[in-house]
């Protein structure tokens, strides 16, 4: 499976719709992480200019990869091992491109459906078992900016729950949708 997973923190919208840089969430970090490592994703890229938050970012991994955490925790440890950490969406997609000699499909997530760019969760996953190159990417604070959707090749249908209400947190929108994407079925 070539499926690659990002986490993006800039550009993002605030609760005002002013773009910002969001904070890393520790929690984000491992769950996640144990979420690709579930499944069988190739790479969990964290997005984020600020330099600060990098180096929160490198310091947990380095952590559960070579500290004390990675005696403590080995499964812990082959989770954290699939994160990278890199300053722009751009960066990312040069990366992933530089491994797979091709650039990936970028699929992003957002709450609200995007007419003419939509894709299910079915395409999403017949590309994902065709073996194509995808990078899913997911919006942290409230959700990745416009511009960001426009670049992308696909946006992904929402998650639908039994209500109107659609403020789950990152680390279960991901988990829901690796699940729905990448899962034995």
């Amino acid at each position: 499976m070539r499926l690659y997973i990002g986490l993006v923190h800039y550009p993002v919208y605030n609760k005002n719709y002013k773009i910002i840089a969001s904070a890393i969430s520790t929690w984000d970090l491992h769950d996640i992480a144990r979420a690709a490592r579930t499944y069988d994703v190739s790479r969990f890229l964290v997005i984020t200019p600020l330099e600060d938050q990098q180096i929160l970012a490198e310091k947990v991994k380095r952590h559960w990869t070579e500290g004390y955490g990675a005696k403590y925790n080995i499964h812990r440890k082959e989770a954290i091992e699939l994160v990278s950490v890199v300053s722009s969406l751009s960066l990312a997609m040069d990366a992933i491109s530089k491994i797979e000699g091709k650039r990936p499909l970028l699929i992003a997530t957002d709450a609200s459906e995007w007419k003419g760019k939509s894709i299910s969760f079915k395409e999403t996953r017949d590309i994902i078992l065709d073996d194509r190159v995808a990078f899913l990417i997911f919006g942290t604070a409230w959700g990745l900016d416009n511009e960001i959707l426009d670049l992308a090749d696909y946006v992904l249908e929402p998650i639908s729950g039994r209500k109107t209400y659609n403020h789950l947190s990152v680390r279960s929108a991901v988990a829901i949708i690796l699940d729905r994407v990448a899962g034995r079925y």
